[in-house]
């Protein structure tokens, strides 16, 4: 987690090159709900430029008038993000036999571009991920790196934001990251 201060330079907007090494990947829960309880910003500042793949931009896209969307969609704008797609679909086709579109396509583009690390908070995707060996972090854990950043006063606000507009995170992982953040 030491690493997520850690900054990335990238061309706004551009298609990553193929073989290119990734910073982070993202799945599409984390990135709607950082973008309701506004704070989305966070990611570019502590990991740098992330890539989301196509399903994913489809489930965030603006035009789906899901929550956060059209925050994401600015975002995209202004080359927080690049949409990046697998060259391949080996490992594909494994992966959305366990998980969804959106979290198989992510999984897929760490492993085939080793991104630093994968976005996630789903339970089942955190699992795959971690079988196939793919670094991972949680909303959870970016509020923590935040903190540690200075790019946060406080945790507990947010997560309280986050548990406002539904978005699921466990009592004992709630306790842990209070606990953690000295809150």
């Amino acid at each position: 987690m030491s690493k997520l201060d850690d900054r990335s330079s990238g061309t706004r907007g551009a298609e990553p090159r193929a073989g290119e090494a990734l910073p982070f990947a993202a799945d599409t829960g984390p990135l709607i709900a950082l973008a309701q309880v506004e704070r989305l910003q966070l990611l570019p500042r502590l990991l740098g430029v992330g890539v989301i793949p196509p399903a994913v931009h489809r489930e965030v896209q603006v035009e789906s008038g899901r929550p956060g969307a059209r925050r994401i969609g600015e975002a995209l704008s202004e080359g927080w993000f690049r949409i990046a797609a697998l060259a391949g679909d080996a490992p594909l086709a494994e992966l959305q036999r366990e998980v969804d579109a959106g979290e198989a396509e992510a999984i897929g583009l760490c492993l085939e571009r080793q991104a630093r690390l994968l976005l996630i908070d789903d339970a089942k995707g955190r699992k795959v991920a971690r079988r196939a060996g793919v670094p991972l972090v949680g909303v959870a854990g970016i509020l923590l790196a935040a903190k540690s950043s200075g790019l946060l006063v406080a945790v507990s606000p947010v997560l309280g934001d986050l548990a406002a507009i539904g978005y699921r995170l466990s009592r004992q992982l709630l306790d842990d990251v209070r606990r953690r953040a000295s809150e």
